[in-house]
């Protein structure tokens, strides 16, 4: 299964939030065997929205935005996924009957547009919030707020699904430019996905869908890089 993430707010683009979200969500996805094939970060502009989940959800098996969800001024999501598939927002009647029976909050007692959705959208109830996420075709709508997002997304996580991958690693403590034809031979040799991450030391990221595979990749690795 292949998936893309939309990341929604001004915050994120001038740096004054840091992008946990997307973060968060590729390790949970990647933990069900589901690829990421694409971050990205838009500004609370219903236009912008709309040509990135309208291009994205053609692409990818399905999409993930988070930010611009609720009835507040700049909480401009649900428009501009709407958009993205000519629906309208408007009062949605599984949103008044999620509010009707919620032991909390009263659908009376709430900002007006907080029961507002794209047409036809399927409701995403919010375990550790009030305002409620949506999916429309294959485009799932979360909330920005970090401990709302994670909610939300559990309830929905056994959707995404894909073949499981196995995580091995090792730690090489020598420049990254020495590996490049190591990794080279790791990958010809094991067919194996690589990644490298520089810092004091080097961490080498070594996957693949069977256990053995990776195992034996990993080995046959550290024992290179040692003879080196």
């Amino acid at each position: 299964m292949q998936v893309a993430l939309v990341t929604v707010g001004d915050e994120l683009l001038a740096g004054d939030t840091v992008n946990t979200n997307a973060a968060w969500l590729g390790e949970r996805l990647g933990e069900r065997g589901v690829t990421v094939g694409r971050t990205v970060v838009v500004p609370d502009d219903v236009d912008a929205i709309r040509e990135e989940v309208s291009r994205l959800s053609e692409r990818y098996d399905a999409v993930l935005v988070t930010g611009g969800v609720g009835p507040t001024h700049d909480d401009m999501t649900m428009d501009g996924v709407a958009a993205a598939f000519d629906r309208q927002v408007g009062e949605h009647e599984e949103a008044l009957a999620y509010f009707d029976r919620h032991d909390t909050y009263a659908a009376e007692d709430l900002t007006e547009g907080t029961t507002h959705l794209p047409e036809d959208a399927r409701l995403l109830e919010n375990p550790a919030g009030v305002a409620p996420g949506a999916v429309v075709e294959n485009v799932y709508v979360l909330p920005g707020v970090p401990d709302e997002m994670k909610g939300m997304f559990e309830t929905v996580a056994g959707e995404f699904a894909g073949e499981g991958t196995h995580v091995e690693e090792v730690v090489v403590d020598a420049p990254e430019s020495s590996l490049i034809d190591a990794v080279a031979e790791l990958r010809a040799e094991f067919d194996v996905t690589v990644g490298s991450y520089p810092g004091e030391e080097v961490r080498v990221k070594i996957q693949h869908p069977d256990a053995e595979t990776a195992r034996a990749a990993a080995d046959w690795f550290e024992e290179r890089v040692q003879e080196e």
